[in-house]
């Protein structure tokens, strides 16, 4: 009988025992998905990208050096046009940025923007985002550019290393606008170029997907088109800037400083 009560004794403290140790496992995984879902991938780039704003995030909010809040992912499920239109801080990770091949059916990462978002940073009018600009020696002309973030200082940077090292790409320099407080083609979305952070190059040797397709919408299958030497293209990315000719719906002549587009992507590449 004693015999019987202590393996029945030692039955129970096993049995004990892994309940308590399962239990500490699931408390340990809920733990670890919590604490990584606390700091997305995405705000961790975000930050990274953009340090002159001191950005933080806390309870799905970012939180701007001067207590601003904004919330970073709205929940709500949106189709193509509605990232577009409607994009929230997620939103503008939800595709990656591909930097070879031709783009494919509707990928177009960088082209949603989250408006409130750039608005906080560069200026919610076209006279706040004047104050920010400064002039960029462009190949014997001065142009203008927002200094927040580094941007105008990126953007020379792509100057000097043409100039230094790729004397045959100077032809498609030739600027033909950067700060324009407007609104996207057909679209009631403001252009990267309201905020400072776009530059248009080269429109002799550009292609824009409306030209070749005046009739289409943005859902509609178009052929891709590009006269850019890939060569500047690298040179700009390198600096920081994105190029619209990766786009699904190319605009071959734009460049826009999104650093986070850029990391975005090389952080993808390196998990592949």
């Amino acid at each position: 009988m004693v015999n019987a009560m202590c393996v029945l004794e030692k039955c129970l403290f096993s049995i004990i025992s892994i309940v308590t140790l399962t239990f500490s496992a699931l408390s340990f995984a809920q733990e670890k998905d919590t604490s990584s879902s606390a700091m997305p991938a995405e705000v961790s780039i975000l930050i990274q990208a953009y340090p002159e704003q001191h950005l933080r995030f806390e309870n799905n909010q970012i939180i701007f050096s001067d207590g601003t809040t904004m919330i970073y992912d709205d929940g709500v499920s949106k189709d193509y046009i509605q990232q577009l239109d409607h994009s929230d801080i997620e939103d503008m990770f939800l595709q990656t940025y591909e930097m070879t091949g031709a783009p494919t059916y509707l990928q177009d990462a960088g082209r949603s923007r989250c408006e409130p978002f750039f608005k906080k940073m560069y200026g919610d009018s076209a006279k706040a985002v004047k104050k920010n600009l400064v002039n960029v020696a462009w190949f014997g002309k001065n142009i203008k550019f927002t200094q927040i973030n580094g941007a105008a200082t990126q953007l020379q940077k792509v100057a000097d290393d043409i100039q230094a090292h790729h004397p045959e790409l100077v032809p498609y320099m030739k600027s033909s606008g950067t700060f324009y407080w407007r609104k996207v083609r057909g679209s009631d979305r403001l252009s990267a170029h309201s905020y400072g952070i776009a530059i248009d190059i080269a429109v002799k040797q550009s292609d824009y997907w409306k030209w070749g397709h005046p009739k289409a919408t943005e859902t509609d299958t178009i052929n891709y088109k590009n006269r850019i030497p890939l060569t500047l293209v690298e040179i700009f990315e390198k600096h920081g800037f994105i190029w619209g000719g990766r786009w699904y719906h190319y605009d071959t002549m734009h460049f826009e400083y999104r650093p986070e587009i850029l990391t975005h992507a090389k952080a993808h590449q390196s998990n592949l």
